[in-house]
């Protein structure tokens, strides 16, 4: 019996995703990858699944349905291979945002009001409330929201977990295979040219993060997914500190710029090892992959002013990775009308941890013709911010 074959182009935590839902959907599965799983993008993050950074709208919709699927998905993989949910690290700790001036905490406060309306559950801390779920928190503070479903995950771990499971329901896997090109045929894409050969399939899906575009140049579809850097801090591991996923009301805005320049907030957050991770920057610099001082530095004296406290605590590490960045801020979920037979999950920016779910069901279900769990027209891929200029370049 003949079954479809879905190719994955990419083996991120979004491409695992993907892999995941197709294969358990009855797809032939084959997860392509130039180097391994969850080596770029997904090892280079903070784990963040997050509902406290998102403004009503299509991607609060997605990271919504995100929250909702990750309990469930990892408990069904628990089910079967307990050990590689728990590598997954899930903790539900919830996520406080706090403002340290008047101006921060009006911002806050309409940005909260605003998410409550949309259905989030975001809740207005008092002083002593405040100090006694993060004591160690400065007392400067102006205003805080506690986001009771905001939670973690270790990224690779989490990565692994969904992989695995994609490959115990009959999927592939086949490492430092770069695509090179496409086999095209009467108009559909068919297969896609490697060193070795070429894999051929029915629908082919690319999910190569931040080099999704590049991706799409070589197969003929180009999209605009940019690279844009971001740097964390790693600390020694510490008694208990930080007890949620705490940063600054400057992060939301931070998150929405385009600004190519350096922007930077606090974003401090524990491990279940004792390390504290200290972020968040973005700067879009191409592909250039060397930690700046400036950067970190910038990133390090924010956080200070959350938590004194790390005043005097040693630094481990600082890493940094790349992330998928469309100009509309907005996720890439579906197909490609001017290549059938190319699907696109990618443009997740910092939040792909958290939205792999979502985005693998969604796309599972544009895939099957299945009712779409929200809608999918915000995230299609002939919108202008995808594909306007990169049509006009090429012009």
């Amino acid at each position: 019996m003949y079954r479809s074959r879905a190719v994955v182009l990419g083996a991120g935590i979004v491409g695992a995703a993907c892999a995941r839902e197709l294969a358990h959907a009855g797809f032939e599965t084959l997860v392509v990858d130039r180097a391994g799983p969850a080596g770029a993008t997904s090892a280079h993050g903070e784990g963040n699944v997050l509902v406290s950074d998102k403004g009503p709208g299509p991607e609060l919709e997605l990271a919504v349905l995100s929250r909702r699927l990750w309990p469930g998905t990892l408990e069904e993989i628990g089910q079967r291979h307990p050990e590689r949910a728990g590598a997954a690290e899930w903790i539900p700790k919830g996520g406080i945002v706090v403002a340290t001036s008047d101006a921060g905490a009006e911002a806050l406060m309409s940005f909260a009001d605003e998410q409550r309306a949309a259905g989030v559950r975001a809740e207005r801390l008092g002083s002593g409330a405040l100090l006694a779920a993060e004591p160690h928190l400065t007392p400067a503070h102006t205003a805080a929201v506690h986001y009771p479903d905001d939670a973690q995950v270790q990224p690779t771990g989490a990565a692994a977990a969904l992989l695995a499971d994609a490959l115990d329901a009959g999927a592939e896997l086949r490492t430092g295979c770069e695509v090179t090109g496409a086999v095209v045929r009467d108009g559909r894409l068919t297969g896609v040219r490697h060193r070795d050969g070429v894999l051929g399939g029915d629908l082919f899906v690319n999910a190569a993060g931040p080099w999704a575009g590049r991706l799409g140049t070589l197969l003929g579809a180009p999209v605009h997914v940019e690279p844009r850097r971001g740097d964390v801090l790693v600390t020694a591991p510490l008694p208990p500190t930080v007890f949620h996923k705490v940063y600054d009301a400057d992060y939301v805005g931070a998150v929405g710029s385009s600004a190519e320049d350096l922007q930077t907030s606090a974003v401090v957050e524990s491990t279940r090892a004792g390390t504290v991770l200290i972020g968040s920057s973005r700067r879009r610099v191409g592909f250039d992959a060397r930690l700046r001082p400036e950067a970190l530095s910038a990133v390090a004296r924010k956080a200070l002013r959350l938590f004194p406290s790390l005043a005097g605590v040693p630094v481990m590490r600082a890493y940094g990775g790349f992330r998928p960045y469309v100009p509309d801020h907005l996720p890439v979920i579906g197909a490609d009308p001017r290549l059938p037979g190319l699907w696109h999950a990618t443009g997740h920016e910092g939040a792909g941890i958290g939205l792999s779910v979502g985005t693998g069901r969604l796309l599972a279900e544009l895939v099957t013709g299945r009712e779409p769990s929200l809608d999918p027209a915000p995230f299609r891929v002939d919108r202008p911010a995808v594909t306007d200029r990169v049509e006009e370049e090429r012009a």
